[in-house]
């Protein structure tokens, strides 16, 4: 099976109910899913803006408060992959 560049899979999972959310897929930002965020902030992987857009960048949606229950090796995974999200090709 080949592994996708956007799916983190999770340390440890999220329950939804009965259901255990191993990993979740990043979906690239847009700038609408960036408002209310200042990009600096989002580029220091600071926490509230990460908090912020993983609910809209995230298959399957997380909500608010799944993200607040995210163990932090998950969130700092998950944070790597919005900063490369930010990085221009010719950086890469």
């Amino acid at each position: 099976m080949e592994k996708k560049d956007n799916v983190v899979e999770f340390e440890t999972p999220l329950m939804r109910g009965e259901t255990e959310i191993k990993s979740v897929e990043l979906i690239k930002p847009n700038a609408g899913s960036l408002r209310g965020v200042r990009l600096a902030d989002l580029c220091q992987s600071d926490v509230d803006s990460l908090l912020t857009v993983l609910p809209r960048i995230t298959l399957p949606a997380l909500t608010k408060a799944e993200c607040n229950a995210l163990d932090p090796v998950d969130l700092i995974a998950l944070g790597g992959r919005v900063i490369g999200f930010l990085q221009s090709k010719s950086d890469e």
